[in-house]
């Protein structure tokens, strides 16, 4: 179980350094706003439980960040807006981060930042001087290094979230995004995440893709 207080917390933290200076709006609302959003019903994987990952895997990876509260305001955001019969989460999401973090007095440029990296999160595939959102997707990213029961837990709930997509088609399209990680020249782009996760998550990707195609 998730807990609330300690990731109202969080937000605030994170939202108070991002501003240029001390005051601005109570985060409150703002932290509770996201966390309805991360528990609405429709969510089996993309819950506070996946949040809370991500956000502990930044402060592990944070050293290698340029701007790590950015990118912990970029967790809050990157899933906030998230239908599972849309195509259009991640840029939903920046949208909301446009509305909402100049209200809640952060700079344009900080705010431009994280709608940066929330639609970064559509491909997982940031530049090589892009340190900020190395570090978001690899913290995104991670749960693919997980152990086998983890691992498995993870798929369940994805399949759970897809409940409305008939077998076989859930299956091509779940190959395909399996395909396309495992495409990608490196699935972690950190020191930290290609040393310690590279290597299992791809054999999770390759376990599966194998399960969904036998």
């Amino acid at each position: 179980m998730a807990d609330l207080d300690a990731l109202r917390t969080r937000f605030s933290h994170a939202l108070e350094r991002a501003r240029p200076s001390v005051g601005g709006p109570d985060p409150a609302p703002y932290a509770d706003d996201l966390l309805a959003r991360w528990q609405e019903p429709q969510r089996r994987y993309h819950t506070l439980t996946h949040l809370t990952e991500v956000l502990d895997r930044i402060d592990v990876l944070q050293a290698h960040a340029a701007d790590p509260d950015v990118v912990r305001l970029a967790a809050w955001f990157h899933d906030a807006v998230y239908l599972p019969d849309r195509s259009e989460n991640e840029e939903r999401s920046a949208r909301l981060v446009e509305r909402a973090l100049p209200e809640a007095g952060v700079a344009p440029a900080k705010t431009a930042e994280v709608a940066r990296l929330v639609r970064l999160t559509v491909t997982h595939d940031p530049a090589d001087d892009d340190p900020d959102g190395q570090v978001l997707c690899d913290a995104d990213l991670a749960i693919l290094a997980a152990p086998p029961s983890a691992y498995a837990v993870y798929t369940l709930a994805v399949r759970e979230e897809y409940h409305f997509v008939p077998n076989e088609a859930f299956r091509a399209g779940r190959a395909d995004v399996l395909r396309q990680l495992l495409d990608l020249p490196r699935l972690f782009r950190t020191p930290y995440g290609a040393e310690r996760w590279e290597e299992t998550a791809r054999h999770n990707l390759r376990g599966e893709l194998e399960l969904l195609t036998s």
